[in-house]
């Protein structure tokens, strides 16, 4: 009698939802709220001065991290300049691409047409139906600049200059390039005066281009040659012979553009881009981007936070079989702090009391912040990693029935 008073009293609750209770938020008091946490990256608030810190004698410059996409100095940005050569990071985004996607291949042998051979400025002088491997074309283009192998390479990957050059310029809209406007594939700009972008838009593509790991085995080479050793090619990015971690990246000059250069490098997990445009000597480009990258390398460091799944709080689940979840890990991704500053991070992670089933996959129950000197750095939302159902019935009687099982085993052995 006793457990059919029991379960009719279950049943009434159960059907009026008395015994579900409301989540409440807390703190979790386990979390290391307020002690420095171990992270091997991390992110600085948006900076405000963007002011040159260091003299660049250039039309335009910029530094940009790489991981994060931020800058942290930059003059006439968004200025609409001549890109000269330096345009080919474009050209090379789109190669790597195809070779991404299986579409070419380094070992892919290429004879060259008319239209490639027919460009001037900086080349390998291929002659038409002369047969190179993209993988020699891509050293071309990278280390030398070369125009004829870039147009060579632009058309097996889109069948012609011409559709090369659209895919380029959507491409560009894709990165977010909105003041820039390709012509052809190669950088030359004596027949053109619309051929323009900016520094802002030439970090944005030489982050991209530095997605494709593949690049650096190009872009860090400072001599090799071509033809069985009868070409010789030397790197007209001077800063691979001299500067300490460089990745690349491309250079160009012509009379309307000027002395250009996308230098990367980088240094303990730190990646940097420095963009100067329109210096009136090699010099100053190369001095302005090494300066650049001197005070990046000397002010930041680059992390990102690392929590593991042990260090998640379980949350109870009301009206569910599962009476326990924890939250998924979220994806961290690497945010900027100023050098030295990683050691004073802190991170605080706060999860409901309860949830209330049914739980749906990816329904926040928390969320983690990184903090430095009570300054939120980033913060990312705990999700639920799986769908957890509502307590059924019978199920729910079943409980009932096996909890009071329990109490009156309890009770026999106590007597």
């Amino acid at each position: 009698m006793k457990k059919l008073r029991i379960c009719f009293l279950c049943f009434c609750l159960f059907f009026s939802g008395i015994i579900i209770t409301p989540a409440a938020d807390y703190t979790v008091p386990n979390a290391r709220l307020g002690q420095e946490v171990p992270v091997s990256g991390a992110a600085l608030s948006a900076m405000e001065d963007v002011s040159m810190k260091v003299e660049v004698n250039a039309k335009a410059a910029v530094l940009m991290e790489g991981a994060t996409g931020q800058i942290l100095m930059a003059m006439n940005e968004n200025e609409q300049l001549y890109p000269a050569s330096v345009t080919k990071i474009m050209s090379m985004i789109l190669i790597c691409e195809a070779l991404d996607a299986g579409k070419i291949n380094l070992t892919d042998t290429v004879a060259a047409t008319e239209n490639a051979c027919a460009k001037g400025g900086s080349q390998i002088w291929l002659e038409p139906g002369e047969e190179m491997t993209v993988d020699d074309l891509l050293k071309a283009t990278a280390v030398y600049s070369a125009n004829d192998a870039c147009t060579l390479l632009g058309e097996v990957v889109a069948g012609s200059e011409e559709a090369f050059v659209q895919m380029m310029n959507e491409k560009a809209q894709q990165l977010g390039m909105s003041n820039t406007h390709f012509v052809n594939c190669t950088g030359l700009d004596d027949t053109t005066e619309e051929h323009l972008t900016t520094a802002y838009d030439i970090a944005l593509m030489s982050r991209e281009l530095l997605k494709h790991d593949i690049i650096k085995n190009y872009s860090t080479i400072w001599m090799d040659s071509l033809r069985g050793g009868e070409t010789q090619l030397v790197n007209t990015n001077k800063l691979v012979r001299t500067y300490k971690g460089i990745t690349g990246l491309k250079t160009g000059t012509t009379d309307k553009a000027g002395c250009c250069v996308s230098a990367t490098a980088e240094r303990d997990g730190l990646s940097l881009i420095a963009v100067v445009l329109g210096s009136d000597n090699s010099n100053d480009r190369f001095n302005g981007a090494k300066a650049m990258l001197d005070w990046g390398f000397a002010n930041y460091e680059c992390y990102t936070p690392t929590i593991t799944e042990e260090e998640l709080p379980e949350i109870s689940v009301l009206g569910a079989l599962q009476e326990k979840m924890t939250p998924a890990l979220p994806e961290f991704s690497p945010i900027l702090v100023a050098r030295g500053q990683s050691s004073a991070i802190t991170v605080e992670i706060t999860v409901v009391e309860n949830v209330k089933a049914p739980v749906e996959a990816g329904q926040k129950v928390g969320s983690i912040r990184f903090l430095a000197e009570e300054e939120v750095l980033c913060e990312y939302d705990l999700l639920c990693g799986e769908d957890i159902p509502k307590l059924s019935f019978w199920e729910f009687m079943g409980k009932i029935l096996q909890s009071i099982g329990k109490e009156e085993a309890a009770e026999s052995d106590s007597q």
